[in-house]
């Protein structure tokens, strides 16, 4: 018996997430006395594989079809379930995402297990198998009695933290067998957003809302970004303002985030807005109106105007280089 965790990349590199996922795993499986071993796939350096080890993985599945070049889900539900087999797996974790919230179904009526999302610790195992997740939009915490002999978890960005040791891991090539049936659906095109940091990754997240009065000044968003390797979002006013991308729109209805830093600009924070980043490790808010409902989630707060805090902010932050 082993833990299987599923690992996802974007752009040739494993996402930090997905090292959330593999740290989650090696915990688990510590705490059930077997080993956590992790299935990549697509065409990852050899080094990027075998660090996955020092993450806590003790084995590594490397799985380099060429017919999973694209993240299509039943294809991916079906490798993940003929790998959770071949290792004897009974417990399945996956970091979320958007691809992974369209696997983990499939990947557990294919195993006939239970299945748990957006978890947010590791497993009480005092009793049985009790997780804990997140619900409310990030409002109120559920408990689930996981009963089933195989389980699918997936965890929740920012849940568990990578910690980088100096473990090793075997490695291994793992070919599934796949069907024609596992390709009616195929993707035709991809666009994918531009950006230095992206956004559903980046630890640190500006957004800007409409306190900026208009598109010429986002320029103090971008700024205070760059000062300090953040990705930039959005209010979805803005957005639908056409001041910014609507792949920037973060919120309920937009991108959801959960970076260690939020900093919000001239965002009055309706509760939709904050569905989406009230997660978030920090979120720190400037606004001019002392009555804005953000200052109310907000960590640390600063009551002023935009075009006056956001260059000293810029100022600091390059300062600290």
């Amino acid at each position: 018996m082993s833990v299987l965790v599923f690992v996802e990349g974007a752009g040739g590199e494993i996402k930090k997430s997905s090292l959330e996922a593999v740290g989650y795993a090696s915990a688990l499986a510590k705490k059930i006395n077997t080993q956590a071993v992790a299935l990549v796939i697509g065409n990852y350096s050899d080094d990027q594989i075998s660090s996955l080890g020092k993450f806590g993985a003790s084995k590594v599945l490397s799985c380099k079809n060429d017919k999973l070049s694209q993240p299509l889900p039943m294809p991916y539900a079906s490798a993940i379930a003929e790998a959770a087999k071949k290792e004897n797996a009974d417990t399945i974790i996956l970091s979320r995402s958007s691809v992974v919230d369209a696997i983990a179904s499939r990947l557990a009526l294919k195993l006939g297990a239970g299945i748990v999302t957006n978890v947010v610790d590791l497993p009480d195992l005092s009793s049985g198998f009790k997780v804990k997740k997140s619900i409310y939009t990030g409002k109120a915490f559920a408990f689930y009695d996981l009963t089933s002999a195989k389980k699918v978890i997936t965890i929740s960005k920012n849940a568990y933290s990578a910690v980088e040791g100096s473990g090793s891991a075997t490695v291994e090539a793992f070919d599934p067998q796949l069907s024609d049936s596992d390709f009616k659906v195929q993707i035709k095109e991809t666009q994918k957003a531009t950006g230095d940091v992206l956004l559903t990754e980046a630890d640190i997240v500006v957004s800007g809302g409409r306190g900026l009065k208009g598109p010429e000044n986002w320029n103090l968003v971008i700024d205070l970004a760059k000062a300090l390797g953040a990705a930039t979002g959005c209010s979805k006013p803005v957005s639908d303002l056409d001041w910014r991308p609507h792949h920037e729109h973060v919120g309920q209805t937009g991108v959801k985030v959960s970076p260690n830093l939020y900093i919000a600009l001239g965002i009055s924070g309706a509760i939709q807005h904050l569905a989406g980043v009230n997660s978030s490790k920090v979120i720190v808010v400037v606004n001019k109106d002392p009555e804005a409902p953000f200052f109310k989630a907000a960590d640390y707060g600063i009551v002023g105007d935009v075009f006056e805090v956001v260059p000293k902010l810029i100022e600091a932050a390059k300062a600290l280089k």
